[in-house]
Parts: C-alpha cells; sequence; structure tokens
C-alpha cells in the first residue's frame, strides 16, 4: 500500500528549474533511499514534500489521510540541523514535542522513550553544546520521531560523521525502520544498499531510475570484466579490437584501468585473454564481476 504518493513535482526558482516532474510512490513499511549527486534536487524535492517549499507544479498526497496539514505525518531531519547548545537533550525533545502538540500527559514518556532508541539515555540531561556530531546526529532523528509521524524523511543523515558515528546513525536507522517509514537522501551507494528497500536516482531535477533494490539489481545484472595494467591501456591496439567484438556492450577506460561489459562472461573470457597475450598488454589484475549499485548509478548520471 502507497503511503506517500508524489506525482509530476516541479520546483523554480525564476529562470533555474531545480526539480522537473518528478513522480513516485513510497510504500508504507519501506526504507527507500533517495540517491543523486551534489545539485541533482534531492534537498528540494525533501523540503517540497515536508511543506518547507511549496511546489511550483505537482501534487504530494497520503493516500486515505485526510488532513490540511500533512506535516502532522512527517518527521523532519536537515542535512545541517541547529540545535540550542544551552539546552539540554531532554528539555531540546520536551521543546519540540509541545511544538508538534504531543500531549502533556504522553510527552515525558514519549522523550524518554525516544532517547533510549537514539542512545542518549545517559547524555538526555548534559548540555547539546557538549555533544558529538553523531550525538547531534541521533539527537536530531529523535526530535524527528517525537510526534510519531508516519513517515521520517532525513537529508544526507551521515554525510558529516566519522566512521564511528556513520556506523551508529546507520544502525539506528534499521531499528527505526521496522516501525515507520523512512526516506533519506545519500550520495554514498553503500549506504543505500546496506539499509534499504527501494532506490530513486535522480538526476538534473529528475527521476533517473526507481525500483526496489532487488529489481534494480536484477534488471541491471551485467557480467563486467576488470583489467588493470602496469602501462596506459590506451597505448594499445587491442582496445579498439576488443571494442568491435559482438560479445562486447560497452569498453571503459581510464588510464590503466579497462571495464569491459559484455554478453556472456563465457564467451567473452577466452576471447579477451587471447586479446591481452596477443597485444603484449602487461596485466596487473583480470577480475570478472556483476554490475552493482554503483555502476547503475553513474550509467543513470551520466545519461
Amino acid at each position: 500500500m502507497a503511503l506517500l504518493q508524489v506525482k509530476g513535482l516541479v520546483k523554480r526558482f525564476g529562470e533555474t528549474t531545480a526539480v522537473q516532474n518528478v513522480s513516485f510512490d513510497i510504500t508504507e513499511g519501506h526504507c527507500v533511499a533517495l540517491l543523486g549527486p551534489n545539485g541533482a534536487g534531492k534537498t528540494t524535492t525533501l523540503q517540497m514534500l515536508a511543506g518547507l517549499l511549496t511546489p511550483t507544479d505537482g501534487s504530494i498526497a497520503f493516500p486515505g489521510i485526510a488532513a490540511r496539514d500533512l506535516r502532522q505525518h512527517i518527521g523532519y531531519l536537515p542535512q545541517y540541523p541547529a540545535f540550542y547548545n544551552w539546552m539540554k537533550g531532554r528539555e531540546f525533545l520536551e521543546y519540540v514535542g509541545k511544538l508538534a502538540f504531543v500531549p502533556a500527559a504522553q510527552l515525558k514518556e514519549r522523550t524518554n522513550e525516544l532517547l533510549e532508541l537514539v542512545g542518549l539515555g545517559a547524555a538526555g540531561n548534559r548540555k547539546i553544546g557538549g555533544y558529538s556530531g553523531g550525538m547531534r546526529q541521533r539527537l536530531g532523528i529523535a526530535q524527528a520521531l517525537i510526534h510519531r509521524p508516519k513517515l521520517l524523511m532525513l537529508d544526507e543523515p551521515v554525510s558529516a560523521l566519522d566512521p564511528i558515528g556513520r556506523r551508529e546513525v546507520l544502525d539506528m536507522m534499521r531499528l527505526i525502520r521496522k516501525e515507520t517509514t523512512i526516506l533519506f537522501s545519500t550520495h554514498v551507494l553503500h549506504d543505500a544498499e546496506a539499509i534499504c528497500d527501494d532506490v530513486l536516482i535522480m538526476h538534473r531535477g529528475e527521476i533517473a531510475a526507481a525500483g526496489s533494490l532487488q529489481e534494480i539489481r536484477e534488471s541491471n545484472r551485467q557480467p563486467i570484466v576488470t583489467i588493470e595494467s602496469e602501462e596506459e591501456l590506451p597505448l594499445h591496439n587491442w582496445a579498439a579490437a576488443v571494442s568491435s567484438q559482438n560479445y562486447v556492450k560497452e569498453v571503459e577506460l581510464s588510464g590503466r584501468t579497462a571495464r569491459i561489459y559484455v554478453t556472456d562472461i563465457r564467451a567473452a573470457k577466452q576471447p579477451l585473454l587471447e586479446h591481452l597475450a596477443a597485444g603484449r598488454v602487461p596485466v596487473l589484475k583480470f577480475e570478472v564481476a556483476q554490475a552493482s549499485l554503483e555502476d547503475l548509478f553513474m550509467k543513470a548520471v551520466k545519461a
């Protein structure tokens, strides 16, 4: 069942179109990764979904929910959250809860519950000014959850964290996704593959690819042969000869490395080895693999 339906979303700033005709659905209970390079329109899209920006055109709807203000169903953490450093973590959550109209009888219990969930139970009475980057990010996620939203949106939640803080936040997202639908933006593909169900890839304000992670992997599964040489590969005549073979779809050359996309690895492997031997290419590595999410991402954003 679709929790959120987005149709024909457009956002223009003067003569600049930041988001162009974006449409997608988010299934209830799923974790969705919004991928794209810087400037792809990810943050603008999230801000429109959160009600912080008014779309130029298009619609945003929660099917089956009749509400004049959809923000009551949304929790949002911006890429660079702001806090009152003089406040204690517990005070901040209670303050945000009052702004979100959480009933006073429930607010203390909800605050304690969230502090434990995000691993700040022992730090709730400390001032936020003494929190690490990871602790601040976890507190930010807690504030986005204070009113029990149906959809939690996180804009680049781990981009500014060190490896330890990043792992802590990702582990927390794995827990949260069991109870709340999550949409998060990132340009770190490994994070998306680690926790998401579905993927949306944006490029130049448009959706370049979309679907479940499994569907995208299956539909774009393609054998790749990676060759690394001691010398720059364009110097060898074998590259042009390889590109003309019927089992080769594409050859990417970069310095001493070649990535050869083939239709049939069994048909390609032996001839490729023969081409390398005939061209006297000083091979350091000959590796066979399948196209990854990173390969699809790079192909989508180069289109």
